[in-house]
């Protein structure tokens, strides 16, 4: 009884938070009607005011089947999900030509005017033709493919890029594959420091996606894909990991991490994603008190985009 109030209060902040969503995209929508000159188009965040609101009935029919079947994990997904619809619709309302603040600055924790630091206020610049066809397939998924894949936003996928290149990996694993926009990002990196990405994906249609988009992007032959239980799985890896990327079930985040961990090298890097510590709270609290109770390991958290823990094996 008590599971289902706590879940029938989730789905009511859940509606509610859709609720407010729906209010801002009509009232920008009628804002850039009334602005709009002869010829121009009334483009909202991510392909116009319409992309969220299009997309909220189905949201809505499976935010209700999850509530139906008692899901608590595809309800958090769910959550995860609308949190990065707000955030793509948000960086939308910041730009010049929304009405938010002009060009150079960016809003302070509290709604205030602060300097720029987001990575997503200006869009990655591509440095070989390589380069620029893996951003362009990157720059298609989040625009047209991300609706039930939970996806990492972009700014994070910058942040895996970053991280895997700048430590030279050669071997990275992925828990969690969805449709492969992660991973791209990763063998973005790994197409300049000729590693391989090993990624296991438990869904059979997400998986097949995911080929798709790693062909798209010219980097299917940097990628090994393996379908099914990674908790089963992962374990029979034997190479060393350079950079171990979990983003899958929540509760199996402690799993993975003891299992895989005696793979990853010293001076090696384990990223988690959702790890939301604002407020000094997590959602993930067992692999929380893994990362930072453990002497071989060092920890920050980094609470911009959706969420990341960056763990050092230490040497």
């Amino acid at each position: 009884m008590l599971k289902k109030i706590i879940l029938g209060i989730s789905v009511a902040v859940l509606l509610a938070g859709v609720l407010i969503l729906t209010i801002q995209e009509q009232a920008t929508a009628a804002a850039a009607r009334e602005g709009r000159t002869a010829g121009s188009r009334d483009q909202g965040p991510q392909g116009g005011p319409g992309t969220m609101r299009g997309g909220l009935e189905p949201w809505l029919d499976e935010v209700t089947k999850a509530y139906e079947q008692n899901d608590r994990e595809k309800m958090g997904q769910l959550i995860e999900d609308m949190k990065q619809r707000s955030q793509r619709f948000q960086r939308g309302m910041d730009r010049p030509d929304r009405g938010g603040p002009p060009e150079g600055m960016g809003r302070g924790p509290m709604g205030g005017m602060a300097g720029m630091s987001s990575s997503e206020e200006s869009a990655p610049l591509a440095k070989t033709e390589v380069e620029k066809k893996i951003l362009s397939v990157l720059d298609d998924m989040d625009r047209s493919d991300r609706r039930g894949m939970m996806n990492v936003p972009i700014t994070d996928g910058r942040l895996l890029r970053l991280l895997t290149e700048s430590i030279g990996a050669k071997h990275v694993v992925e828990i969690g594959t969805s449709n492969g926009y992660s991973g791209t990002w990763l063998c973005l990196a790994l197409s300049k420091t000729g590693g391989k990405l090993t990624t296991f994906e438990i869904d059979e249609r997400r998986a097949s996606l995911a080929r798709e988009n790693f062909k798209r992007a010219g980097v299917e032959k940097l990628v090994t894909l393996i379908e099914g239980d990674a908790h089963k799985e992962a374990p029979k890896l034997k190479e060393p990991i350079d950079l171990l990327f979990i983003d899958a079930d929540k509760e199996g985040y402690a799993d993975y991490l003891k299992k895989l961990l005696p793979l990853v090298r010293p001076g090696g890097l384990i990223l988690a994603h959702n790890i939301n510590m604002r407020g000094g709270r997590s959602g993930i609290p067992d692999y929380v008190k893994a990362v930072t109770t453990n002497p071989d390991l060092e920890t920050i958290f980094y609470v911009q985009g959706g969420g990341v823990s960056v763990t050092l094996k230490k040497r």
